[in-house]
């Protein structure tokens, strides 16, 4: 199933001891890669890493988790003892030296670095369990997301196929009159050289054969519907497999097969129908950067 690169889901989880707040952001990307913002996690986020690259293989996907931990137990107050009696202590010279009563609030406490320390106790099991359920199921709003763009994606793709399908045919019939063409013009060019020699008709006849050997494009015409195909069964396929690659590889292909029908082209029509074709590439190439 086609799914998009680009995604966006968020929600909301709480318990007693720990409120989680989880978002996820997947761009494009040549590969998968991971960015995490947020409160540390420590050997939980390799834990959410993995879970994510089981289900996403193409995509840079930008998690972000906010956390509040409400009760109080889940903290532990830190002082650095030894500093605080230092500071203390030389208060009160000051303050025998002044004469003045100097006040040492809370408030100053916290100001000084490496005075006080928060520290977030680990996760217990449940707070873990909590956080990875969590991700788990935004992930999967995630994917639901991409495979709802995915197809999007897909129907604006179908367009353009039928669209190349539709010149390929013309082409088709337009090629079938070339050598009628090329015929006229050698049958001129036959007259002129009327007189030239017992040869010139023989000359002739081997151009006619050379010239229709250069300009046949039957063999683009084929390699083009072989194009179609593969690529109607890649959008088509249910399997997870990511396929923006391949698609991206065969718009390449599809790219070289109407320039070779334009280089061999006789016909005008046979030339508009080659730059059709390009510019409906093109627009699927645009697609495809965005397909896992």
């Amino acid at each position: 199933m086609i799914q998009s690169m680009t995604g966006f889901a968020e929600n909301s989880f709480s318990a007693k001891t720990l409120r989680v707040k989880i978002s996820l952001k997947s761009l494009n990307h040549r590969f998968f890669d991971w960015s995490y913002k947020g409160a540390p996690l420590g050997e939980i986020e390799n834990r959410l890493r993995a879970v994510c690259q089981e289900k996403i293989h193409r995509g840079r996907v930008e998690a972000t988790i906010d956390m509040v931990f409400p009760d109080p137990g889940s903290w532990d107050v830190v002082i650095n003892e030894g500093l605080l009696e230092k500071i203390l202590a030389a208060y009160g010279r000051v303050a025998a030296r002044s004469g003045k009563d100097l006040a040492f609030g809370l408030d100053n406490m916290f100001r000084i670095p490496q005075l006080i320390e928060l520290r977030r106790k680990d996760f217990t099991p449940a707070e873990a369990e909590l956080i990875i359920a969590g991700f788990k199921k935004t992930l999967d709003e995630l994917i639901k997301s991409r495979r709802a763009e995915g197809r999007k994606i897909n129907l604006a793709l179908q367009v353009h196929l039928r669209n190349v399908s539709a010149s390929v045919g013309r082409v088709g019939a337009l090629i079938k009159k070339q050598p009628r063409a090329l015929r006229k013009k050698l049958q001129v060019r036959l007259a002129e050289a009327n007189g030239a020699g017992s040869n010139s008709k023989e000359r002739m006849a081997e151009e006619v054969a050379y010239l229709s050997q250069r300009y046949d494009v039957a063999e683009e015409i084929a390699r083009l519907k072989h194009h179609l195909d593969a690529t109607r069964d890649l959008l088509a396929a249910k399997n997870a497999e990511p396929a923006g690659k391949m698609l991206d590889f065969l718009a390449q292909e599809f790219t070289r097969e109407a320039n070779t029908l334009n280089s061999k082209s006789q016909e005008i029509g046979v030339t508009r129908e080659g730059l059709i074709i390009k510019g409906e590439v093109e627009s699927i190439r645009q697609q495809v950067q965005n397909i896992e």
